[in-house]
């Protein structure tokens, strides 16, 4: 079943502020522990972007020409997003209105998922940066004792 607007935007705000958490968490944490992190964010951003990967093909193989425009580039859906906006604005018929809205909320609930695969993939390229930055600092410090 597909989940609610509103409950993947909620998904959505708990994992930025988890994301959140965890940083700062990992700037106190030694080089093994960033290691660990580093291992399970990249298996979870791995893991976000193969599910958009299904949701366009699964989009696709259903006969929607939308989800190559997404696949190709986000602002253009947000365009396109603008403008059946408008055009709903001025449809009569309620069937038409009714699968505009049915588009949207497709087009909404990727743009959220598609925005999950980013804090993931966010959250690797920050702990890959701590790590890399502990790495450094390691360095220095050895340099510093045998000099």
């Amino acid at each position: 079943m597909v989940k609610r607007l509103s409950e993947q935007l909620s998904d959505l705000s708990v994992r930025a502020k988890n994301l959140e958490t965890a940083v700062a968490a990992a700037q106190k944490e030694g080089h093994d522990k960033l290691v660990a992190r580093t291992a399970e964010a990249r298996a979870s951003a791995t893991a976000s972007v193969d599910k958009v990967k299904q949701s366009i093909k699964a989009a696709r193989d259903a006969g929607s020409t939308k989800w190559g425009a997404m696949e190709a580039k986000l602002g253009a859906d947000m365009d396109a997003l603008k403008t059946r906006i408008s055009e709903k604005k001025r449809a009569i018929d309620a069937s038409i209105a009714e699968n505009d809205a049915e588009d949207a909320e497709d087009a909404a609930g990727f743009a959220i998922d598609y925005a999950i695969a980013a804090v993931e993939q966010a959250k690797l390229a920050i702990f890959d940066a701590i790590a890399a930055r502990v790495d450094a600092e390691a360095v220095k410090a050895s340099r510093k004792t045998t000099a």
